[in-house]
């Protein structure tokens, strides 16, 4: 090969600015080009991540709710399944609360062992029904300890109300005593109240249409005596649907306020702190399911009364 067939071969290889000077030039890499995002398109990002936590916010929250009402449900199948376990041993149900005479009222004084205690051996829950004295009642010191247990199936995770630490456990299901709003007594239509002793073959109206239990609702935290007291604190009637600023305002056992002589006697009805004023309610069957606040007064009544011998209408 030629010398000028060989410089022309080097020519068509080189670059174009590398044949207009020497043969053995050197080729400039350019540096690379580093990318980032603009003010405009870090704020379109930030836009759509917020509309996007905006739509799934709800959607957590739903399913957290569903969680909790699920929790709740089971909570108080328990309850309903501790009370048939009594009733089978004792061919009746407890005693909604025990005390000498009535009505009851709300103030920290008799007796007033609620229905709860009672059944607290089929809840594994031994330990404190051994040590509870029933002779001596809800209020007294020796029963301190048991007063101040707290029971994880007597709480609805749904319930953002917690005593102080110096204040009885509550909790947050009650029986059904009566149909309309009336003192706790010997004469009540439902299913547990003042020494009552009632059997299945008492339910005249079927145990698939009579309110064994209910969630109840509370507007203060220290509102009530506690879980061992047989008074509104684990006691209610289907005569009204506890909502929002539905109930009243009654003292602890530490509080120095005397009620009113209509606080003392007043019950009040079930409700419960889950979205939409839904509250789950157990049924002597053993059934459990859950009432709106919407639900029909008359049908809720009935709900209420184990032996009026009406017929209830279609929902």
């Amino acid at each position: 090969m030629s010398r000028a067939e060989l410089f022309l071969q080097r020519a068509v290889t080189l670059p174009a600015r590398c044949r207009m000077s020497r043969p053995r030039c050197r080729i400039r890499r350019r540096p690379p080009i580093r990318l980032a995002f603009t003010l405009v398109e870090l704020l379109v990002v930030m836009a759509i991540i917020s509309i996007l936590i905006t739509l799934l916010l709800p959607a957590v929250q739903s399913a957290r709710e569903a969680a909790r009402r699920t929790t709740c449900l089971n909570n108080m199948m328990q309850l309903a399944l501790a009370t048939h376990s009594y009733d089978y041993h004792f061919e009746a149900l407890p005693a909604g609360v025990t005390n000498p005479d009535g009505p009851i009222r709300n103030l920290p004084s008799g007796n007033h062992t609620s229905w709860t205690l009672r059944i607290l051996p089929y809840l594994e829950q031994n330990a404190l029904f051994a040590a509870y004295n029933f002779d001596l009642g809800a209020y007294a010191d020796e029963n301190r300890t048991v007063r101040m247990a707290s029971v994880p199936t007597f709480t609805c995770p749904s319930s953002p109300m917690q005593p102080d630490s110096d204040q009885p456990s509550i909790s947050d299901y009650a029986g059904c005593h009566h149909d309309e709003e009336a003192p706790i007594d010997t004469d009540n239509h439902g299913l547990l109240f003042l020494n009552s002793r009632v059997r299945y073959g008492d339910i005249y109206d079927g145990a698939t249409h009579t309110i064994l239990l209910g969630e109840l609702r509370r507007e203060r935290a220290n509102e009530g005596f506690g879980w061992v007291s047989g008074t509104r604190s684990t006691l209610r009637n289907t005569g009204s649907f506890a909502k929002q600023g539905a109930v009243l305002q009654l003292p602890t056992v530490t509080g120095s306020a005397e009620p009113t002589s209509e606080e003392q006697l007043h019950v009040g009805g079930f409700g419960s702190f889950h979205a939409g004023d839904v509250a789950n309610f157990a049924f002597a069957d053993g059934s459990v399911r859950a009432l709106t606040s919407g639900i029909s007064h008359q049908i809720y009544r009935l709900y209420g009364n184990r032996a009026d011998g009406e017929i209830i209408p279609r929902e």
